[in-house]
């Protein structure tokens, strides 16, 4: 057997752009390993800047008609303000990306299962339950897999390692990932029979010693999400996890906010250490990474499933453009990717400094940070849009070292 490209993982990225090269008359075999697509807490948030590139790929509307919805406002609850004062300060974004309507919500799940079957459609070969046994790169490369325990090897002009975090595609190259420390932890637990909300509306709020997220979908459901400092290894552990971290929104700075906790856990809640990982080098003579597979944003500001939107449209825009596809065709892609996640880990860094700072005094510290960006600092509100408009939006001066010492001494 002989294709175009082999992608190795069905998930947001590799389904999507395994679409999306179909779609334009390649030959395309996507393997996954799973057999079906279940809820490990992963990211069901795309910000516009994410929407912009689904867009423009032709993903968007799979994504609508699996049961996307749309969340058009923000609202920054915190407890140095009244819920008024918070509400009063909700910010609508539509409209901040030209031809997006706001951030897209929907269960990883079937959002997945939804690009799956678009590549499908579009004239892919998506093979599902294929554990990948070896892979082999350079002028001629090769991918062996196994289904049901029989093994069959294809060749390409091109792999594509699309298969996450742990990605085997990646560790067969030798690629290794730079990694940051955590500063702090995150977990997640999906909601349903969410009462009385305005499911256009997703929040933050930070109180005490916690951050706190909620991102309505549809039919009442929403999830939610819990940050904390990484110290804190107990917080969610034991059996009774789930009720512990819905005990976590019950603050005063939420008006109503039994809405949440009553709600009923649908889903598994699992916390993880929150990090950044990058390669300066996605792709080598044969193969390319993409997704998280290629590195991953600190998931604390939410921007995994609009990184994944952007590999794709930069690496199919690259394969379609020449029919050289040599490792020099992705130049292009691995620079703007390396400087993409360096400025969303600039931007990570000053979202935690902000709310989970690591003086003692967090809260005094917390109230200094939160009146400079109300008052207006530029490079503060800069660093604050990124996760809505994108890090190719924030002018370079932005990410100065300076800048970030200047705004910790505050």
């Amino acid at each position: 057997m002989h294709v175009d490209v082999v992608i190795v993982g069905g998930g947001i990225a590799g389904s999507g752009l395994g679409a999306v090269l179909a779609r334009n008359g390649k030959s395309v075999l996507v393997l996954e390993r799973t057999t079906e697509y279940v809820d490990k807490v992963r990211g069901e948030w795309m910000a516009p800047w994410g929407v912009a590139d689904a867009i423009s790929t032709g993903l968007y509307d799979a994504l609508v008609a699996a049961g996307a919805g749309l969340n058009a406002r923000f609202v920054p609850y915190d407890e140095l303000m009244t819920p008024a004062e918070a509400e009063a300060s909700t910010t609508p974004i539509t409209g901040m990306i030209a031809g997006v309507d706001g951030a897209l919500t929907l269960g990883h799940p079937a959002a997945c299962r939804a690009l799956d079957e678009l590549a499908s459609c579009s004239g892919a070969t998506v093979i599902r339950g294929a554990d990948v046994l070896e892979v082999s790169v350079g002028s001629s490369p090769s991918v062996t897999y196994a289904v049901a325990g029989e093994p069959q090897t294809v060749t390409c002009r091109l792999i594509v390692g699309a298969d996450g975090r742990e990605s085997f595609v990646r560790r067969s190259l030798g690629i290794e990932l730079e990694r940051t420390e955590s500063r702090c932890h995150m977990g997640g637990l999906l909601i349903e029979n969410l009462r009385d909300w305005t499911m256009t509306d997703f929040i933050t709020g930070t109180e005490g010693d916690r951050i706190l997220f909620m991102f309505p979908q549809l039919d009442g459901r929403a999830r939610l999400y819990l940050g904390y400092r990484s110290d804190d290894k107990k917080r969610l552990a034991g059996a009774n996890k789930a009720a512990a971290f819905l005990e976590a929104f019950d603050c005063t700075m939420i008006p109503d906010c039994d809405r949440i906790t009553k709600a009923t856990p649908a889903g598994p809640c699992a916390a993880y250490p929150m990090i950044d990982s990058w390669t300066d080098t996605p792709a080598v003579e044969g193969a390319v990474l993409v997704g998280d597979a290629a590195g991953f944003s600190n998931p604390l500001i939410g921007q995994g499933l609009s990184v994944a939107m952007r590999d794709l449209r930069l690496v199919s825009d690259a394969l379609l453009a020449t029919d050289d596809w040599s490792v020099s065709a992705f130049d292009a892609y691995a620079a703007e990717r390396k400087e993409r996640m360096f400025r969303l880990r600039v931007s990570v860094e000053q979202f935690t400094d902000t709310h989970i700072p690591l003086d003692e005094d967090q809260l005094e510290t917390r109230r200094r940070r939160s009146e400079l960006a109300r008052g207006g600092d530029i490079d503060m509100f800069m660093l604050n849009a990124i996760p809505i408009v994108g890090p190719d939006a924030v002018p370079p001066t932005a990410f100065a070292p300076e800048v970030r010492e200047r705004l910790l001494a505050v």
